[in-house]
């Protein structure tokens, strides 16, 4: 939490608890930020100020950030394209993924794919995963 002059109080950041968890639950789903909201009971505007308050991000750049986490965990274990990865953690763009993950990261998807496989276990079959993440539902 960022230092304020006024730091948020226990209800607000229990509202926003309720808020950030629900993204984390649903975030390979769009992202509906007046939705979100009214489950914290706040207007959109409202909301997103006091999310960035408490957490230093927008609602926006938070879920982008777990979404690219995710990518990272299955360009390092699961036997999917970079396409592939890129729609199941909910990015409608593969131009867009791949600017925000090097912007995270550093580097590529590709390159960083080859770097944490460089020497370790052996990939996850991507229909495993396709699998264990919902089902070979259409996207």
């Amino acid at each position: 939490m960022q230092n304020t002059a006024s730091a948020p109080d226990t209800a607000v950041l229990r509202r926003m608890r309720v808020a950030r968890d629900a993204m984390d639950r649903e975030w390979a789903e769009p992202l509906d930020v007046a939705a979100v909201a009214a489950r914290a009971g706040y207007s959109r505007y409202h909301f997103v100020r006091l999310f960035s308050e408490v957490y230093g991000e927008t609602p926006g750049a938070y879920l982008a950030r777990r979404r690219i986490e995710r990518a990272q965990d299955l360009l390092r274990t699961a036997n999917l394209t970079v396409t592939e990865i890129c729609m199941l953690v909910g990015f409608t763009s593969l131009g867009t993924f791949c600017t925000r993950f090097k912007r995270q990261t550093g580097m590529t998807p590709t390159e960083f794919r080859r770097r944490a496989r460089a020497g370790g276990a052996a990939a996850i079959p991507g229909c495993h995963v396709l699998l264990w993440a919902g089902g070979f539902r259409g996207r």
